[in-house]
């Protein structure tokens, strides 16, 4: 029997441009509400929000009707909605009903089961955990509980529906997968108009009033933290949403935008603390990163202001599971391009050719003449993987072999270093790309060495973010300047620039000093020994990738992972606020890569490592 989980975090959709189809998809209505989880516990009932926060107590009612539901143990996932007259959800009478406290008449729309009675679910795919909750809520006559209703076919007709209904779109679920904490390729959002939220970053009226606000100025969250103007929208709520957004508001001593407005003849711009959350309905995006004819619809008090990113839809996952069509990236045939490599997601070859293309002038500078290893995919990433270091017998056009000379006694080593290298490795249905510590034609001397911070799965985000923190202190008390990158997985990569003068066996064992500094001065933190059971509540501090031939994945490299996410390159003080190491795949990761990425160049730091720093990590042995 499985133990009932304290905590589980929700499942989110990604946003998409259009609803993806295909045999796994089913589609819900996407209720204009606030996301409820609800934890039974042998009559004891919590409803969480999906950030974790306790609102049983704002809903007695609905607490009352789970606790009558025929089960002793259950974890339900679904949405908190106010009905009118027409049956359709209305998120100002949702509003409306916690502001007076007047919840009795709330409906909880349950679409998800992720435990119950002694079975943890979350491994099961949706549509056997929406069987289970379909057999559960069959004979429970309480209107306040109600099954969410799926469709599988004509989504652009109910799309169509759901529009004129004025809805907010349609979610879309892939019924064979297992549950995910977090954003997720598996459920998708297509929305009818433009619609999220945003941080009240100012307001402007009248010049030389002193009271009223003609509109609010927005703005959203960069990844870096920084707070970005996305536009304005006029202040029109209801007279009670009016006071209750004036009784929030806080003025503060200067512009929180990193980019202000400038002000308008006839209008003062008067500077708000970023942390009141409104949601506003808007045509498009401009060029600049603002919204245009925007429409504010609600506050929005289940969400913190931090979380508030611009959401960019992206195509929808592929679903095609044909093998013979072929297709031309950057003038390179990629056959049985809609092969697929990922089936969480539906990404195809061709999604991967596409991303190697788009993000080649900014991965190029992170392998250039250094010795890979590859991980080629041929039957996709639930299939077998083989690992690659040497032609061995393949013929390479683009792909280039190294002078056997360069590593005596072993076959020759293979580099790319040209766009047209990549898309060769992406049509022999490469995934993962790693590669040495060194560059040619000095490989006896590693020019880096790379700290793999590999937590317990377990461990929330913020503990990653924190140990990957005390190691770069430990590293600048050294003297040592390291950069980051997310793993693509659960962990952090830290990278440390050499000068390419000392040997492996010095720069392993420097690296292996640290993790044993790191475990020794906080071992409740971090471990020095590899394996899972070394690692329970810690990070193992992973300094074997620093051996001769030892590879470690490369920066926008994508991992054989559900979602095929990718490594990315952060600043420092980026880190904080991601979500986690695999925040962005192959899919969004190229807008990023384009638009914010850190140079390559930025780790050609010339530094070595001195009898003074070997002295401070090892003094604590």
């Amino acid at each position: 029997m499985d133990r009932l989980p304290e905590i589980i975090r929700p499942q989110l959709a990604t946003l998409v441009d259009r609803p993806p189809v295909g045999p796994n998809w089913s589609y819900e209505i996407k209720f204009d509400g606030y996301r409820m989880l609800c934890r039974i516990d042998n009559g004891s009932v919590t409803l969480f929000t999906r950030n974790g926060h306790d609102w049983t107590g704002k809903m007695p009612v609905l607490a009352e009707a789970f606790a009558r539901l025929p089960v002793s143990q259950a974890w339900i996932d679904g949405e908190v909605v106010a009905l009118n007259k027409a049956d359709v959800p209305d998120f100002s009478a949702l509003q409306n009903a916690f502001s007076t406290c007047r919840t009795a008449g709330l409906t909880f729309f349950a679409f998800d089961m992720m435990f119950l009675d002694g079975v943890d679910l979350r491994q099961a795919p949706l549509r056997d955990r929406q069987a289970a909750l379909r057999q559960l809520l069959s004979g429970v006559d309480d209107a306040r509980i109600r099954l969410s209703n799926t469709f599988n076919e004509g989504v652009e007709s109910l799309l169509d529906s759901a529009c004129r209904m004025g809805l907010e779109g349609l979610i879309g679920k892939r019924m064979d997968r297992p549950h995910t904490e977090g954003r997720s390729p598996d459920w998708a959002k297509v929305k009818c108009l433009q619609r999220q939220e945003f941080v009240v970053g100012g307001i402007s009226r009248s010049a030389g009033a002193t009271a009223g606000i003609r509109s609010l100025l927005l703005g959203v969250y960069e990844r870096d933290g920084g707070f970005r103007f996305a536009g304005s929208v006029k202040a029109t709520l209801r007279p009670a949403q009016m006071r209750a957004l004036r009784e929030r508001l806080e003025p503060g001593a200067e512009s929180p935008f990193f980019n202000p407005p400038k002000p308008e003849r006839g209008r003062e711009l008067v500077w708000m603390r970023p942390h009141v959350v409104v949601e506003v309905s808007f045509l498009e995006w401009t060029s600049s990163g603002e919204i245009r004819h925007g429409v504010l619809k609600a506050l929005r008090d289940d969400k913190e202001a931090d979380e508030v990113h611009e959401e960019k839809p992206v195509a929808p996952p592929a679903t095609s599971s044909r093998r013979g069509a072929s297709s031309s990236v950057a003038g390179t045939t990629i056959t049985n391009a809609s092969r697929i490599v990922d089936p969480s997601a539906g990404l195809t070859k061709a999604d991967v050719a596409r991303y190697f293309d788009a993000v080649a002038d900014y991965l190029l500078p992170y392998i250039k003449d250094r010795p890979l290893m590859i991980v080629r995919a041929p039957d996709g990433i639930d299939g077998e993987m083989f690992y690659q270091k040497h032609a061995e017998g393949q013929r390479f056009k683009a792909v280039a072999q190294l002078p056997p000379s360069m590593h005596p006694g072993h076959a020759p080593l293979l580099v790319a270093n040209t766009r047209e290298a990549l898309l060769e490795l992406a049509q022999l249905n490469t995934v993962e790309i790693h590669a040495w510590n060194a560059i040619a034609p000095d490989l006896d001397h590693p020019d880096r060495f790379i700290l793999d911070l590999d937590p317990d799965p377990q461990l929330d985000w913020s503990v990653m973010v924190e140990a990957a923190t005390l190691t770069r202190v430990v590293l600048d008390e050294l003297g040592l300047q390291s950069f980051c990158k997310t793993s693509g997985g659960k962990g952090v990569h830290i990278i440390v620039p050499l000068a390419p003068v000392h040997t492996w066996r010095d720069v392993k064992g420097f690296s292996h000093a640290i993790a044993r500094h790191l475990a020794k001065v906080i071992p409740q933190r971090f471990s020095a020994v590899s394996g899972p059971r070394n690692r329970i509540g810690k990070i193992f501090v992973d300094y074997l990738r620093n051996g001769k031939g030892a590879t470690t994945a490369v920066a926008l490299s994508p991992r054989a992972r559900r979602g095929l996410p990718v490594s990315m390159p952060v600043a420092w003080n980026r880190l904080h606020g991601l979500g986690g190491a695999a925040d962005w795949n192959v899919l969004t990761g190229i807008a990023e890569a384009r638009s914010r990425l850190e140079g390559g160049a930025a780790y050609a730091v010339e530094q070595q490592i001195t009898d003074r720093m070997r002295r401070a990590v090892r003094a604590t042995d």
